[in-house]
């Protein structure tokens, strides 16, 4: 939630109330500021009752009685329809004997009196009193409907509404552990209570332990519907949870009342993890323990955290030394049997729901691989769609929700994931279906880390009889695709795959003659846009602590954070600059090859197009940061748009971003005027090294296989793409002279178009593919994660060098716009580039006729110089010397681009803030070259203008 700066007199003032400083001791610009003692106090009283503090442990104490203070933050909680303070239920239960069902029925009735809609309702709140009044939206709206059906006497009474309230609450879920606590009664209450209530509260307040679980659990809940008892739901710093799905949220709108509890869950959902405790996730988050604890202990009460136990302490006596690697696998069944049992209560109920699960994080958790899948808001929105599985709407919710779903809930996800397959779609409905499949293929292979079906099925042959018994494998799709979709998934979500590390106790068992335990993989589900509101360091530690392996989605966007290079393996974009166009022209440079492109600065407006855009048929379009205006810029594909509107098309996107634009003739398009490309799955290379055949998979002719492998080949060997992701490749006409005669599969040749780093969820085709490369390159195992690990390295430094070489304050901006340069000082003239390019006198475009079909390649294929810039004055493109004329000039240019360089390499790699071209550039096809398109400009206004207000907005943007 967006909330405004605190001036220095709020800062000043909260310094103050911490400290606890009274009046006479608070500075004279506070005093005066407030003006009186009494504004001060209220002050005070004020941000006790926001922060939801108790009276004895807060400054409030000394400035208001303890009744007064509790009748105003029970009136403040009311008035903004906030959570009920259970944290504070000693008092306000026990005293002021206000029952959180009563709260909320009065709640929900003042809601209906001022005819506000169920939505006003915060998402929490509304979740609370769903669980214990049994009031939902329908049930809402159904009593409103009543109530507006008596007209006359509903706008003269309203109270007709509370009639239709229920009066006691509904039967909910309450735990064993849960503490039974007593209210002050009254003698007239005392009089009514039976022997046996009689007797359950004499026990309560005789016993230490007043566990649910110790006491006849119908007395209790008859108590309870009388106000006489109330639940506490103790959390103690070492205790440790499972965030489960969300039953039961009510998905209101976002509310503008700021809730410590309610904005503190939310980032407990995002990092919550079962082998943390509630001190670690406090440590992880920075935040308060005492209010964390609060936020733990009402996710319980709604069933969305579940607390576990460890059973070491059960299982093992204290005296006995515990090994820190207990082997489940040989007596599996017979631990588990011993959890049950040891977990059943005195009435024989179940303690826990999933500690046999908990049992095995803690046993195993150094052998289990934990990996992350990172996903946008949009998978949600897919998965809302699908209504013919309602379990899909559960998880979609706790998604969306929580931003986490963990991986206890994956198989049941796969599970609904695969009752849509055979069905058809169309529409929106077929996207939401791409995107279903697409998401199962993923989880089932990161599921089973990478491992193909025959492998896993050669290691289960290895392992002990009772071993491969409970660990049935999961279905992938990844290799038979007769069967793609049609297997479900188990109900145990751990797979085994590669290793990633040895423990002392595997160490052993080698030792002496016993198998090998399998690492095991586990996937959970994390949505971006809530990771973007943790802080940086919180996500940090996040990722260390939590994860071995991140996995994003392709396109994520622009806001979204990144890993950082010191945290876990990320097979996704190294950085935000692989995310722009910059990752095009680094591709481009370092395979010498790709299409004619054009990079324009932001800011400047055309009054007509240079050479190479000149009379185009088409161009695709790309706006550096992804902005979006009337539709253009945003797609990560990029905008497919036509030659006679380009330059209005350009003159809108420059306004307000940078502009890659590559121009395309019409041989270069297909009879429906769309590009031709193709998408190859990564990483290129297998494990050992050598290139991968992905040219086969493909299904393409036989005359274009040799093409294709070579350009691959070439690209592996110059790019290290060892990685999740595909390149895309599309296809061009090969000019040649007019008399030349060319079969038509030599009229075409591949060029690389594009890299993306992670998973395509829109295409289920390429996303399986990706899939079988994992799988043939072994990608996910442990020993070649150093290798991922070290050619993404590189690929950020070269990312970094070219932003550093071409931005507004890089050396090449700093050699074109010198001011030591004289005005007179012409450049050398080197060669013409284009020979006789007209645009104004000859119609056809030096890439879109007949008569200049030979132009791109002899773009591509003239004579380079070691350090030359492109030129267009309106007529031809030239080509001149880069190096400026005055040697003098050079040094310091020289020593400043270093210096440059350094900072920009001591700059944090992961930073969100897009850095743009200082320089037009022009790739020819196989350089890129400074691109001088002075002539082009509307009222011809100095480019080195523009670069000097462009380097003075990303200054001021980092300032």
């Amino acid at each position: 939630m967006q909330r405004p700066s605190a001036t220095v007199e709020d800062q000043l003032m909260l310094k103050a109330i911490r400290e606890e400083c009274p009046w006479d001791s608070l500075p004279k610009r506070l005093q005066s500021t407030l003006g009186s003692k009494e504004e001060w106090h209220r002050r005070i009283v004020e941000h006790c009752i926001k922060k939801r503090l108790q009276w004895n442990t807060s400054f409030a104490r000394k400035v208001i009685k303890e009744a007064e203070y509790y009748e105003e933050l029970m009136h403040h909680l009311r008035r903004n329809l906030a959570l009920f303070p259970y944290h504070l239920a000693e008092y306000v239960c026990r005293v002021m004997r206000v029952s959180p069902f009563r709260y909320y029925c009065d709640m929900i009735f003042e809601v209906m009196k001022n005819e506000q809609p169920y939505d006003s309702i915060p998402n929490f709140s509304a979740a609370d009193a769903l669980r214990l009044t049994g009031v939902g939206r329908n049930e809402f709206i159904d009593i409103m409907n009543k109530c507006r059906s008596k007209k006359i006497m509903w706008k003269l009474n309203k109270a007709i509404a509370k009639e239709l309230l229920p009066t006691q609450p509904v039967d909910f879920v309450i735990e064993p552990w849960w503490g039974v606590c007593l209210v002050n009664f009254t003698l007239e209450e005392f009089k009514k209570l039976s022997e046996e209530e009689m007797a359950t509260i004499d026990k309560v307040c005789k016993e230490e332990a007043n566990s649910f679980v110790l006491f006849d659990s119908e007395i209790v809940k008859g108590l309870y519907r009388r106000g006489l008892v109330y639940f506490d739901v103790p959390v103690y710093p070492d205790d440790r949870f499972k965030v489960s799905r969300l039953e039961g949220f009510v998905s209101n709108r976002e509310q503008s009342y700021e809730d410590p509890i309610e904005e503190l869950l939310y980032a407990v959902f995002v990092v919550s993890n079962e082998n943390s405790t509630v001190a670690e996730l406090a440590a992880t988050l920075q935040a308060d323990l005492s209010q964390l604890q609060t936020a733990a202990s009402f996710a319980c009460r709604l069933g969305w955290a579940i607390k576990l136990i460890d059973p070491a302490s059960v299982l093992h006596d204290s005296k006995t030394p515990m090994s820190p690697y207990i082997n489940l696998s040989d007596e599996e069944d017979g631990s588990r049997a011993s959890i049950s049992s040891l977990n059943m209560s005195t009435d024989g109920s179940i303690l826990q729901q999933g500690d046999a699960s908990g049992t095995e994080n803690y046993s195993s958790a150094s052998g289990c691989t934990r990996v992350a899948l990172v996903v946008d808001a949009n998978i949600t929105s897919y998965l809302m769609m699908g209504s013919v599985s309602p379990g899909l709407k559960s998880h979609a919710v706790t998604l969306y929700e929580a931003g986490k779903l963990g991986h206890a809930c994956i198989p049941d996800l796969c599970k609904d994931l695969s009752t849509l397959e055979g069905k058809k779609f169309e529409g929106e409905l077929q996207e939401f279906a791409n995107h279903s499949f697409s998401l199962r293929c993923v989880l089932e292979c990161l599921t089973a880390g990478g491992v193909g079906t025959d492998e896993r099925d050669v290691e289960d042959c290895d392992e002990p009889i009772s071993k491969t018994s409970d660990n049935e494998t999961v279905s992938t799709t990844i290799l038979d695709e007769s069967n793609s979709g049609r297997e479900d998934i188990n109900s145990d979500p751990t797979l085994q795959g590669g290793e990633k590390s040895v423990s002392a106790a595997e160490v052993s068992d080698v030792e002496k003659g016993l198998p090998r335990r399998k690492r095991k993989y586990r996937v959970d589900i994390l949505r971006c846009e809530s990771l973007a509101t943790l802080s940086p360091e919180t996500l940090d530690r996040l990722f260390l602590r939590d994860y071995d392996i991140v996995v994003s989605m392709v396109p994520l966007p622009h806001s979204s954070v990144l890993p950082g290079p010191k945290g876990p393996i990320h097979f996704g974009p190294p950085c935000h600059s692989s995310m722009t166009p910059w990752m095009k022209l680094l591709l481009y440079s370092a395979v010498g090859s790709g299409p004619l492109s054009v990079v324009l600065m932001k800011g400047q407006n055309l009054r007509l197009l240079p050479a190479p855009l000149a009379g185009c048929e088409k161009a695709l379009i790309w706006s550096w940061d992804g902005s979006t205006i009337g539709g253009l810029g945003g797609k990560f594909e990029g905008n497919l748009v036509k030659g006679s509107i380009l330059l209005h098309c350009l003159n809108s996107l420059l306004r307000y971003s940078a502009v890659l634009v590559q121009p395309l003739s019409r041989y270069d398009l297909e009879e429906s005027g769309k590009i031709i490309t193709m998408d190859v799955p990564l990483p290129l290379k297998n494990s050992d090294g050598s290139i991968a055949k992905v040219v086969e998979e493909l299904g393409l002719c036989t005359g274009e296989h040799l093409k294709l492998n070579s350009l691959l080949t070439d690209l592996a060997n110059k790019i290290e793409l060892y990685t999740i992701g595909y390149i895309r490749l599309l296809r061009l006409f090969k000019e040649r002279e007019a008399d030349y005669f060319s079969p038509d599969d030599e009229k075409y040749e591949w060029v690389p178009l594009s890299v993306e780093f992670g998973i395509p969820l829109f295409s289920p085709k390429l996303c399986n593919n990706i899939c079988r490369r994992v799988v043939s390159s072994q990608l996910l195992q442990t020993s070649l994660l150093t290798e991922h690990h070290d050619a993404m390295q590189v690929l950020r430094k070269r990312l970094r060098d070219i932003c550093a070489q071409y931005q507004a304050t890089g050396p090449i901006a700093r050699v074109l716009y010198q001011k030591e340069q004289s005005k007179s000082a012409s450049r050398q003239l080197m060669n013409y580039a284009s020979g006789r390019w007209n645009p104004l006198v000859d119609l056809s475009s030096p890439i879109s006729g007949a008569m200049s079909e030979g132009q791109r390649l002899k773009l591509a294929n003239r004579e380079h110089w070691q350090a030359e810039i492109l030129g267009f004055d309106g007529n031809i493109l030239r080509s001149y010397a880069l190096t400026p004329i005055n040697e003098d000039a050079a040094k310091p240019i020289e020593e400043s681009s270093s210096a440059s360089t350094g900072k920009v390499e001591a700059d944090d790699s992961e930073s969100r803030e897009v850095v743009l071209p200082g320089v037009d550039l022009l790739f020819d096809g196989s350089e890129l070259h400074p691109f001088d398109i002075g002539a082009c400009l509307q009222a011809r206004q100095p480019v080195a203008l523009i670069a000097e207000a462009s380097a003075a907005c990303a200054y001021a943007t980092v300032k």
